[in-house]
């Protein structure tokens, strides 16, 4: 079985975000980044299917060179070989025809995208994939067993979960759930020697188009005060509760 992980490259969460060129544009400057934790998630459940059931793994992102370390991390954590689309990720839709090439130039059986990246929250990529493969999609998954061509998921909807059958090639869009997050790796030197020799094939984008353009970022509102109100003070905490938080 030939696998891609899908990898999107996110900043630290713990990381300071700021804006330039009238809150229009992302400063990277002093940020972070880190393997999206969908994609994660998805990257060690295909280190499983390579364990278990035989096949090899590929992890492939669209995005500059600073984006090579992100994938220099999957191939320590396991995989194969990694593919950069040397390019700006500007929209789902454009990061998606890019990865449609790959998938086309690959012959993978299953892709494994996260069902949305932790930065712009689009949740597009892994349904616009699918759509342009004309392949079989599951969204949502937190549970993926494959036997031959045969593969039953478990996906999670609103008020419970999902079971379906469907079959080889899939593309689907992982989140927590599909492994345990005690089963993430952390690579370890062993597997950050062996990275440096795996190859990192570096590929120009096809001509695209995207379908959404960024007009201005905003930061949360900051916090307001905290007003105090004493134990006793019943009529005071419902009189701020009712007319200044008006909650109730």
């Amino acid at each position: 079985m030939k696998i891609l992980v899908c990898i999107s490259n996110v900043p630290d969460t713990t990381s300071k975000i700021n804006f330039t060129e009238g809150d229009t544009k992302f400063d990277t400057n002093g940020v972070q980044f880190v393997i999206n934790p969908n994609d994660e998630f998805g990257l060690t459940r295909a280190m499983w299917f390579k364990e278990k059931q035989g096949g090899t793994v590929h992890a492939a992102t669209v995005g500059g060179p600073n984006s090579e370390s992100t994938l220099r991390k999957a191939l320590a954590i396991g995989a194969d070989e990694a593919i950069r689309v040397n390019a700006e990720p500007l929209d789902g839709y454009f990061v998606a025809q890019q990865l449609a090439e790959v998938v086309k130039n690959g012959g993978y059986d299953l892709v494994i995208a996260g069902r949305e990246s932790i930065d712009y929250n689009g949740g597009m990529v892994p349904g616009i994939l699918a759509t342009l493969l004309n392949i079989n999609f599951v969204n949502t998954c937190i549970d993926l067993q494959i036997d031959g061509d045969n593969v039953t998921a478990t996906r999670e909807i609103d008020g419970g979960k999902e079971k379906i059958t469907t079959s080889l090639p899939l593309v689907i869009g992982g989140q927590k759930g599909l492994v345990d997050e005690s089963d993430l790796r952390i690579p370890n030197m062993r597997g950050i020697m062996m990275a440096r020799k795996k190859p990192l094939n570096v590929v120009e984008p096809i001509d695209a188009i995207w379908a959404t353009n960024d007009v201005k970022f905003e930061k949360p509102e900051p916090r307001g005060a905290v007003k105090l109100v004493d134990a006793a003070n019943i009529e005071e905490l419902i009189n701020l509760l009712h007319n200044e938080a008006k909650v109730i």
